[in-house]
């Protein structure tokens, strides 16, 4: 075994067939990992998707034999035959049994990883904002100084940025790069606007323009979202669960 998870084991060959798939499709993009990064890779989302296989059946989800053939037929189909699957099978480092093997996993993990998903609402707390974001911290003082004696901001936004008026749009909390904007922006009523915000990027002024408690999510930041469910979801199950690895 390469692995075990709550006592379900992950054959070795398994491993080793998804390690080789792994640094083929590297290979094709011309890429190149160090062993061991690729090996932790393939060894992090082979528990992971037993992870999600497991919880499907506690969610009650069945494996059959029926479905798993029907899936098949399905990938037969889309590549011109069973003569043609197996013939990518052997390309990809599959024998017929350890194919239907990650067939019947996938299924499972995918059952699982759509409910995970689909249990996202569609809304979320959600504010509106626009920001000054300058290099100079001289210029953004001075700038501070005109919006503390009541010049409007979005008028010295359009001076900064003419384009968009340094608009950042609908955003729920984890969705922007610097947290520290985010956080001055959810930390603000509308109308109000922030102190410095001192980032990576440079120096920010942060004004909150709506807040909506359940605002509609844009079609990226559901997908956000959906995907930091997911990756919260694996977190918590890792957390529970006893899994040992046998690769170093």
């Amino acid at each position: 075994m390469a692995a075990r998870v709550n006592g379900e084991g992950i054959p070795l060959s398994d491993y080793e067939n998804e390690l080789r798939r792994y640094q083929d499709a590297l290979a094709q993009r011309g890429e190149d990992y160090p062993a061991e990064e690729a090996s932790a890779a393939v060894l992090e989302m082979l528990v992971g998707q037993t992870l999600l296989a497991q919880g499907a059946v506690q969610q009650g989800y069945a494996s059959s034999e029926e479905g798993i053939q029907a899936k098949y037929q399905e990938l037969a189909g889309e590549v011109g035959g069973e003569d043609a699957l197996r013939v990518w099978m052997a390309a990809n480092h599959f024998e017929d049994a350890s194919f239907r093997r990650a067939l019947e996993k996938d299924l499972a993990a995918t059952w699982m990883r759509n409910w995970i998903i689909n249990a996202v609402p569609d809304t979320a707390p959600q504010v509106r904002a626009r920001q000054i974001l300058l290099r100079n911290e001289n210029q953004i003082i001075a700038l501070e100084r005109q919006l503390q004696t009541g010049t409007p901001f979005e008028t010295l936004a359009y001076q900064y940025d003419p384009l968009t008026g340094g608009d950042l749009g609908w955003f729920p909390r984890g969705y922007l790069l610097q947290t520290e904007v985010e956080n001055a922006a959810f930390a603000l009523n509308p109308g109000e606007f922030s102190p410095i915000v001192q980032t990576s990027y440079g120096y920010h002024i942060v004004a909150v323009v709506e807040k909506d408690n359940a605002h509609p999510l844009s079609s990226d930041a559901l997908m956000f979202v959906r995907r930091q469910a997911l990756l919260d979801w694996l977190a918590d199950r890792r957390a529970q669960s006893v899994i040992e690895q046998y690769i170093p």
